[in-house]
């Protein structure tokens, strides 16, 4: 069997399409004969289906650069776990971007039309652009070949926890703000600030700007009202300029994509908290009642600008970190809007 190396693509024939496309989904059927991308042809060289490509075997292909090492290493360890995959070429795949490999339930192959994993190979040391995640694996080769999968998908982040809150007033300090002899709702329905003692709340910057905002906090001066106002009223009044100036001066314009995450998060009927002691910029919880029978948070949330680039190992921290706390991780992109990315490791 003649297989010819004809740029990014192996040519064979119809004996190649019957052998190995027909029983096993290697490759793509071209005027009934086959067309393999190069990393397949290597693992069917490693395999010793075949013997050679233009006279090349596997270690040979490796050694030339027309098949990636970190790819072939994905193609085999997924086709050992029982997997038919198909390179994401153009005419080959449906919506190939931003992937390397779509992969297909056990059973089934290139012929059928379910698809398990769309998956994006990088290497340890690879940066991952954040716009890249959401509806794909990441498939991460560390530097001694061994395989991580991290599952990335885009999500809604909602809950139960809205509650209406009476005016509060508040003391500006440093990097807080306190509130004495606060209603009770405050912190034991809606779960703001953490007590000082029964007479005191404590208020995160994030916090106080977003009750500002919303007419319920008066700092500086400004008058607090009677309940929460709608979203059509939110105004800078109660000192909330102040506040998040404060902030601002406190952590620069990371403030303002907190501020709109916590805001979106408080929207939606979730209640953030702080995250430090994670890693995270919050940690969530979608059903208060009263913070006498809190449960556990769910997410933890990173904040993070929409362009920002991952490094793999820093995704794989995260991902470890949350799963050993019991919790899910969601990274929040900020730019126009916020998309919601959680990741999860993954065991194909």
């Amino acid at each position: 069997m003649q297989l010819t190396l004809d740029g990014d693509v192996v040519r064979a024939d119809s004996r190649a399409r019957e052998r190995f496309y027909d029983s096993r989904g290697y490759g793509r059927v071209r005027d009934g004969d086959l067309d393999l991308a190069p990393v397949e042809a290597a693992h069917l060289c490693y395999r010793g289906d075949i013997d050679a490509v233009d006279g090349m075997d596997t270690r040979e292909l490796l050694a030339s650069g027309a098949v990636s090492a970190v790819d072939f290493l994905v193609y085999k360890d997924l086709r050992d776990r029982g997997f038919y995959l198909t390179p994401a070429r153009e005419g080959w795949v449906d919506e190939p971007g931003g992937v390397d490999f779509v992969v297909y339930p056990r059973g089934q192959g290139p012929w059928d039309d379910a698809v398990a994993y769309r998956v994006r190979v990088v290497g340890e040391r690879d940066d991952v652009p954040a716009a890249a995640l959401g509806d794909c694996a990441l498939a991460v080769v560390d530097e001694e070949s061994e395989l991580t999968y991290l599952d990335t998908n885009t999500r809604t982040v909602e809950g139960t926890s809205a509650a209406d809150v009476p005016g509060v007033r508040g003391e500006l300090l440093a990097e807080r703000v306190l509130c004495w002899d606060p209603p009770a709702p405050l912190y034991r329905r809606a779960f703001y600030g953490q007590r000082l003692d029964e007479d005191a709340v404590q208020l995160s910057l994030v916090e106080a700007a977003y009750l500002a905002r919303e007419g319920v906090l008066s700092v500086d001066g400004g008058e607090p009202s009677d309940a929460k106002r709608p979203s059509s009223a939110r105004s800078a009044d109660g000192g909330a300029d102040a506040i998040a100036e404060r902030g601002r001066d406190v952590e620069g314009d990371r403030f303002d994509r907190r501020l709109r995450v916590y805001a979106a998060l408080r929207d939606a009927g979730v209640v953030p908290k702080t995250g430090f002691k994670f890693g995270a910029d919050f940690r969530t919880y979608a059903d208060v009642e009263s913070v006498d029978d809190l449960g556990h948070s769910e997410l933890l949330v990173r904040v993070l600008p929409a362009d920002h680039a991952f490094e793999p190992r820093d995704l794989a921290l995260d991902v470890r970190l949350a799963h050993g706390v019991r919790k899910t991780m969601v990274f929040a992109l900020v730019d126009d809007g916020i998309e919601w990315v959680q990741v999860e490791r993954l065991t194909p």
